[in-house]
């Protein structure tokens, strides 16, 4: 069986196991997406869900936060981390979007990526859950280890957890109508079964496709 014939076995399973994976952020639109993963950098989704009803109700729309304080909107994200400069990125993003943007979360990754606070992962993340768009895989710590240990990457770039040759290894091996889907399963499937300190391999389905799997039963 060839690498991408794996591949595709191991992405039609787990979307039987996991046919509800989506983005755990809640939003109600595509700036509250863009500041609910900004947010969520170096903080769990469950954290950023619990800060962001009142800040969607402090700043109800891309104009409040455009003119927001930076102290204030300091105070309703600092038990996310990092307030500050995720602070002074959300104001920058929400000022450029409505000056350049008319106020509008652009859909382009080229567009996105001209926005503060705003890198590739951040950009794959709101094409895929607010725009529907598939422009590449957003990787993040649960892709990165999976994605070793599935052999889908090199052992030697799994380690280095260099998230853009993950990605670009991963799009080559997945169907571009994949990419998006691919990030969530992943992702519910290291938070369910291949948890990092504990992982259920004797529960999971992939065992028989998973080379990790292997040398743990030899």
């Amino acid at each position: 069986m060839s690498k991408k014939e794996r591949a595709s076995q191991v992405f039609d399973i787990l979307q039987e196991c996991y046919p509800d994976a989506k983005i755990a952020l809640n939003f109600e639109d595509k700036f509250q997406l863009l500041v609910a993963v900004v947010l969520s950098a170096q903080c769990t989704d469950e954290r950023v869900n619990m800060v962001t009803p009142k800040l969607f109700e402090v700043y109800p729309s891309i104009e409040a936060f455009a003119g927001a304080k930076q102290e204030d909107l300091e105070k309703l994200i600092y038990s996310t981390g990092f307030f500050r400069n995720k602070a002074k990125n959300i104001i920058g993003a929400a000022k450029k979007i409505v000056e350049d943007f008319e106020g509008e979360v652009p859909g382009t990754m080229e567009q996105l990526l001209t926005i503060p606070g705003v890198a590739r992962k951040t950009a794959n993340v709101i094409l895929s859950s607010g725009f529907g768009k598939n422009e590449g895989v957003t990787v993040d710590t649960h892709v990165i280890r999976i994605s070793g240990l599935l052999g889908f990457v090199p052992k030697k770039l799994s380690k280095s957890k260099n998230a853009v040759k993950i990605e670009q290894e991963l799009m080559k091996l997945f169907p571009r109508d994949r990419w998006g889907k691919l990030s969530h399963l992943l992702i519910f499937h290291g938070r369910q079964k291949c948890i990092a300190r504990r992982p259920k391999c004797e529960e999971c389905r992939l065992n028989e496709l998973c080379p990790s799997a292997f040398k743990a039963q030899r």
